[in-house]
């Protein structure tokens, strides 16, 4: 079994900042991709940010400038630092881990139980 951890989130004025972490913790042989997801009232999920276990990030278009998501490889814990905020960033936001279990070496796809940000105008 595999917790992902989410902190920070929160309320900010739009123009502000917020950073979000994500911990895993557990049975963890390897993860190979860690991700940041969002979703608003009434949308569907959606890609914010990714980084692979070589490094190779992907952001979304709306937030590229704006963003920077990190990883502590070490420490198995993902970051999202957001900068200039704006009301459509207003969602909640997911961590996603995947990799492979140190119990039976199979595939594992976890998912955080999401953390608020809201950005007021």
């Amino acid at each position: 079994q595999v917790q992902l951890v989410e902190s920070g989130g929160g309320l900010v004025q739009a123009g502000g900042s917020l950073g979000l972490s994500c911990a895993a913790s557990g049975t963890i042989f390897s993860i190979n991709f860690m991700g940041w997801y969002r979703q608003a009232p009434g949308k569907q999920r959606e890609l914010v940010a990714t980084v692979n276990s070589g490094g190779a990030i992907n952001y979304a278009d709306s937030v590229k400038g704006r963003f920077t998501v990190s990883r502590d490889v070490a420490m198995n814990t993902l970051y999202l630092q957001m900068n200039n905020l704006k009301p459509e960033d207003t969602a909640v936001y997911y961590c996603n881990s995947r990799g492979y279990s140190s119990l039976n070496y199979r595939p594992f796809d976890y998912w955080g139980q999401g953390t608020q940000v809201t950005v007021s105008s």
